[in-house]
């Protein structure tokens, strides 16, 4: 588990590089919780039902993704602002990143002991989620890991620097991210992500840039 330095705002730390030719170079490292009004979650059920978390009040403190073994598949969206619009730390344009990663507190992973896991950049309306949006064409991903059982009443921490990247390319003000199911044979499973108001346990992105 990573250690977590935020309690509820934005923080920022300095670093010393190496650069070329002795010379030294500082690194920011800013943080920021998702925004739980723009997070949630989809469930499609075939042919063609989608049902929002968000149309749930009061809303839940969790979204899910995977196969619920009733016959739908679900999706979760993550959205962390990168201007400090909701306290957290800024990410300002042009900055090059180092290194980038999400931690969240995985509540239960349900009918399969590890869960291939794809996270997508996908650009979503953070005034609430679209059908659309289920099967939108990402941005970039990053190449598939697992959630496991034993993930469960724990911190993950997801490498998404080649995510961060690309959203800092395209000049994005929201890094915005789709946990699916990675769907190759034999895939199944359910996991359940905290996302709830409480910051003890609420999806984190933490952002080394300079």
């Amino acid at each position: 588990m990573k250690k977590r330095f935020l309690a509820g705002m934005a923080l920022v730390l300095t670093a010393a590089l190496a650069g070329c030719g002795g010379t030294t170079s500082t690194t920011t490292v800013a943080q920021t919780f998702s925004d739980l009004n723009a997070d949630g979650d989809i469930a499609f059920t075939a042919p063609a039902t989608y049902t929002f978390s968000q149309d749930i009040l009061p809303r839940p403190g969790n979204v899910f993704f995977g196969l619920d073994g009733a016959g739908s598949e679900f999706r979760a969206f993550l959205d962390f602002p990168l201007d400090g619009s909701t306290g957290g730390g800024v990410v300002p344009s042009g900055a090059t990143i180092v290194s980038a990663d999400i931690e969240v507190f995985i509540n239960n992973v349900s009918l399969a002991s590890t869960v291939p896991t794809l996270v997508d950049l996908v650009p979503f309306p953070i005034t609430h989620l679209t059908p659309t949006d289920f099967n939108s064409i990402p941005l970039a991903t990053r190449s598939s890991f697992n959630f496991l059982r034993s993930d469960i009443g724990n911190f993950v921490r997801i490498d998404v620097t080649s995510l961060m990247q690309e959203a800092q390319r395209q000049g994005l003000s929201n890094f915005q991210v789709r946990f699916l199911l990675d769907l190759v044979p034999g895939a199944g499973g359910l996991v359940e992500i905290a996302d709830g108001v409480s910051t003890a346990t609420a999806p984190l992105l933490t952002v080394e840039y300079f």
